[in-house]
């Protein structure tokens, strides 16, 4: 298979000596990306951490944003979640370097390039186990790992990275050179033999 790919010069690796309740999530708002799994998730931090902050990034695409800012407001966590839409590129990486913690809610996912760029940011990462994640993710070697929707397990795990900050500095560093064969340098040219090989 060749994989999806990033162009590893445009990301900065930033090291995170501590490790904040600040936690960045990605992704377009739809179902399949369960974005009120990541509301849930700071519902559970909030009763261990007063300064938690989440911040959600991405375009809506079917009414979960909508969904999701109902129930910040439901669960009075409106002031500590910012949903800021569609960013370009540039925009989103300023943002994640003041936060210490991705998180991937996907019920259904290939190989999302999210998860890639912020291996490559070095943010510690704790993802759901659907689809292709655990071809790029393996739990306590570059990341931490839950099942589908386990908002409590998630939290806990969050927590330990809080907790233990020489482990998330381990994992974020296995996570940035494991980024690094996802490079387009390595990935581009294996595209160009198929097209070659099979263009008429």
């Amino acid at each position: 298979y060749i994989p999806n790919c990033i162009d590893s010069s445009i990301y900065k690796f930033k090291l995170r000596k501590k490790i904040r309740p600040r936690i960045i999530w990605l992704r377009s708002f739809h179902e399949i990306y369960n974005p009120t799994m990541a509301i849930n998730v700071l519902k559970i931090l909030n009763d261990y951490y007063s300064d938690s902050q989440l911040t959600m990034i991405g375009p809506d695409k079917d009414g979960s944003l909508k969904r999701c800012q109902e129930l910040s407001k439901k669960y009075s966590l409106s002031h500590k979640i910012n949903f800021v839409g569609y960013l370009k590129k540039n925009k989103w990486m300023k943002i994640a370097k003041d936060y210490d913690i991705f998180i991937n809610t996907s019920k259904i996912d290939n190989m999302p390039v999210s998860i890639l760029e912020m291996m490559a940011l070095g943010l510690p990462i704790v993802s759901t186990d659907v689809g292709g994640i655990p071809f790029i993710l393996e739990h306590g070697k570059n990341s931490l790992l839950v099942k589908d929707n386990d908002a409590q397990n998630m939290a806990y795990q969050i927590k330990y990275l809080i907790d233990n900050p020489s482990f998330a500095y381990k994992i974020s560093m296995k996570a940035f050179e494991n980024s690094k064969r996802f490079s387009t340098d390595l990935v581009v040219p294996e595209w160009s033999k198929i097209i070659k090989k099979y263009s008429i």
